[in-house]
């Protein structure tokens, strides 16, 4: 039976996730890697990686139904895909939800122009990632939104179904602020200065 790895990059987190990880051991092939900022996390991930996919995930997402990721592996295998995402669902109040389902919106809009992800998944041809050159190591803010902007629009799908995140970046930063920080990105979409500028978004995820 072929077993698939699973990499927890950790960045000193306090709520025992190492621990948690571990008690994983008897029944997956799971191991924790040094974090630090997201894009360090997971390009240490990519780079211990030997699969032929790689696929990124948040923490705190769920998947909303447990063939998704069969489902993209399927469709990046017959389209010869570099990058698929699903879209990002949210269970907190109705403000949460609009805003999420704001951009979804605004992914689907960008399959016209430059594919746009988030890390909460993105399942790469390991391959392409490298080509690529992986996250952008030094952005403060949006790294994932950088890097799936390089992907080729006909090599990018966003495949059906999705998955669930939590509502604690609208807790901590509000959700005026959060919808003004992701405007402000599309208004920077060609201005790499802009996401390596530090707008506390990190700061006020952790504080």
């Amino acid at each position: 039976m072929r077993i698939t790895p699973v990499l927890v990059a950790d960045a000193g987190s306090t709520d025992g996730t190492p621990n948690i990880v571990r008690s994983f051991r008897d029944r997956l092939t799971v191991d924790l890697i040094p974090g630090g900022m997201p894009a360090v996390g997971r390009n240490s991930g990519a780079a211990r990686a030997t699969t032929r996919y790689v696929l990124f995930l948040d923490a705190d997402i769920e998947l909303a139904e447990p063939w998704l990721i069969r489902r993209c592996l399927e469709k990046m295998q017959q389209q010869q895909l570099h990058l698929a995402t699903t879209n990002i669902l949210c269970r907190g109040s109705f403000a949460d939800k609009i805003l999420y389902w704001g951009s979804d919106f605004f992914q689907y809009l960008s399959c016209i122009y430059k594919p746009f992800a988030t890390g909460m998944f993105m399942l790469f041809d390991r391959e392409r990632f490298h080509e690529l050159g992986g996250f952008h190591e030094e952005a403060q803010f949006a790294e994932d939104y950088l890097l799936s902007q390089k992907v080729a629009r006909r090599k990018f799908a966003i495949v059906r179904g999705g998955v669930f995140t939590t509502n604690r970046r609208f807790q901590k930063m509000g959700h005026l602020r959060v919808f003004l920080l992701f405007f402000r990105t599309a208004l920077n979409t060609h201005n790499e200065r802009f996401y390596l500028r530090d707008h506390k978004y990190w700061g006020a995820y952790k504080g």
